[in-house]
């Protein structure tokens, strides 16, 4: 789990790049406030991800709940953190305009927490299904999950568009889908 280098590197760069692209006053201040949060930790890590990332075993047996908080917000690596974080914008933007700030702020809250509920549910099934205990040490950081469900809800708000997942046209209804089996089996850990 521990992959992560400190300081500038090339992803924190380019995302630093793309952001002024874009341009600060573009960008809607919960969406600036999330990408802030999450380089600010980045930088400057509360904790070593191997105490911040949320497993099974560290979050329900030893009940170390704080983890179901920050493990959303720490990135392994500064690509893990450029790829989230450019996702983050480009949804933030659409869906923090359609909602509207408070409202928007709530829905990161709850996403952040109800996605580690959903992640270690989850890992319980396999261990259950499998018969495997192995599954209760997965231990995961980033802000992936709560991507995904706003790339859900964006969805909802936007129907009938068609979004291309690996060059191939899908509507965008199914597209979330494809893309995490996609992302699954390109990048399985």
């Amino acid at each position: 789990m521990e992959r992560r280098q400190r300081g500038v590197s090339a992803g924190l760069l380019l995302l630093l790049y793309q952001i002024s692209q874009v341009g600060l006053q573009n960008i809607p201040s919960v969406t600036l406030g999330v990408l802030v949060l999450n380089i600010f930790l980045f930088l400057n890590p509360l904790r070593p991800l191997s105490e911040v990332c949320l497993s099974v075993n560290e979050a329900v047996h030893r009940k170390n709940w704080q983890r179901l908080l920050l493990a959303p917000f720490h990135h392994a690596d500064d690509w893990h953190l450029y790829y989230n974080m450019i996702s983050m914008l480009w949804k933030g933007i659409m869906l923090e305009r359609k909602l509207k700030s408070i409202w928007f702020a709530y829905v990161i809250a709850v996403f952040s927490v109800l996605i580690g509920v959903v992640y270690m549910v989850l890992e319980l099934l396999l261990v259950i299904i499998l018969d495997d205990p192995s599954y209760e040490m997965n231990c995961g950081v980033g802000f992936s999950g709560v991507l995904f469900a706003l790339k859900v809800l964006n969805n909802h708000y936007n129907p009938g568009r068609v979004s291309s997942v690996l060059g191939l046209p899908i509507s965008s209804k199914y597209a979330c889908w494809v893309e995490l089996l996609a992302i699954h089996f390109i990048s399985p850990g």
